[in-house]
């Protein structure tokens, strides 16, 4: 089955909304037609990203979200108003958000949960971190991380939930999984949905690289028959260089 290519920005905590806006403007012209390319913002950039975006291939993803729809769940936001602003999706599950504000798996799967049921699109960050990597716990890890979130989703969610697979001691650190590690952990993790959703929502499920992907590197991993595109940290900051790993992507 062919994959379209899916390349996501992650800003992180960076960018105001003027610097978001000229982003944009500027990433627009250097698109190629053959990959989805989606930008995951600040909520204080979402309005802004999303106008400027607007009539464009580039979606506007927010970063987290809260589960419930509305409620006393002081400094959330909700699914409802990140479409409300003109989010097309959320990012969920980012090692950060995991390391340093204690996400579980199963609060994220009552998060992706209500992302699907909204309407919003969704993709959802897994990996391992380094003391797990050297003791060959990878696939433990990843198989408790997907059974406990898109384990307990349908199969048609599951297949169009984009899985981020993020090697957490490569994240920042300018240390990238070799081609040849990361293909072996993304056909994992297409086997384990082939696993508890089917063949087709296996073959459909697009597997994004999440490790320190830049221009030199981003052929190598994606020219893998299971990366089918990457979820890039600093590298999406700087429109040159994204836009070299979105022709990477295109082949």
């Amino acid at each position: 089955m062919s994959r379209v290519p899916y390349v996501a920005g992650n800003w992180k905590m960076h960018k105001n909304r003027g610097e978001a806006v000229a982003f944009v403007k500027a990433l627009v012209p250097r698109l190629p037609a053959e990959v989805d390319v989606a930008l995951c913002v600040p909520f204080t950039d979402l309005a802004e990203t999303a106008h400027a975006a607007d009539g464009s291939p580039v979606a506007i993803y927010a970063q987290n979200m809260h589960e419930q729809p509305s409620g006393a769940f002081t400094g959330e936001v909700a699914a409802p108003m990140l479409i409300d602003v003109g989010a097309d999706g959320v990012l969920l599950g980012h090692s950060e958000r995991r390391q340093y504000f204690g996400e579980t798996d199963e609060a994220l799967r009552a998060k992706l949960v209500a992302a699907h049921d909204a309407g919003l699109r969704v993709i959802l960050a897994v990996g391992e971190r380094e003391p797990e990597r050297e003791a060959g716990e990878t696939e433990t890890v990843l198989r408790r991380q997907l059974e406990a979130t898109v384990g307990r989703i349908g199969a048609d969610q599951a297949a169009a939930t984009t899985i981020a697979y993020e090697p957490v001691w490569a994240i920042g650190t300018g240390r990238t999984a070799t081609p040849e590690l990361a293909q072996e952990a993304h056909a994992f993790i297409r086997g384990l949905i082939r696993e508890l959703h089917g063949d087709q929502a296996a073959d459909a499920v697009r597997i994004q690289y999440g490790g320190s992907m830049k221009p030199e590197n981003a052929a190598g991993l994606l020219v893998q028959p299971d990366v089918d595109g990457g979820l890039i940290g600093g590298a999406s900051l700087d429109v040159e260089e994204f836009a070299a790993i979105l022709q990477a992507a295109a082949g």
